[in-house]
């Protein structure tokens, strides 16, 4: 399980547009769930789950399957940080400076 920080005020956007409606927006399905969280599945990711724990802090839960080919990986890769970067507002550079100054 991955805590991603949410840039400030954009929690709100997340709240607003729905964290169902960006995953189904990127991933083409989601199901909602009555905890808060949302599933899906895509190309090499067998399942991810994610939930707002707050207007900070999104969680993501993901489970990968290695044996997808390159573009299918490819893919994958690109939709999920498509999702991040709308999700918390950081790109994949800022998350992971974030990243390693904690």
């Amino acid at each position: 399980m991955q805590n991603y920080e949410i840039k400030r005020g954009h929690g709100q956007i997340v709240e607003e547009e729905g964290l169902a409606n960006i995953v189904r927006e990127v991933f083409g399905v989601g199901e909602e769930h009555e905890d808060g969280s949302v599933t899906t599945s895509f190309g090499a990711l067998r399942s991810l789950r994610v939930r707002l724990r707050s207007p900070k802090v999104l969680e993501v839960e993901t489970t990968m399957d290695p044996g997808v080919d390159d573009g299918t990986a490819a893919e994958t890769i690109r939709r999920y940080n498509e999702f991040l970067h709308r999700t918390t507002g950081f790109t994949a550079k800022e998350r992971k400076k974030r990243a390693q100054k904690r």
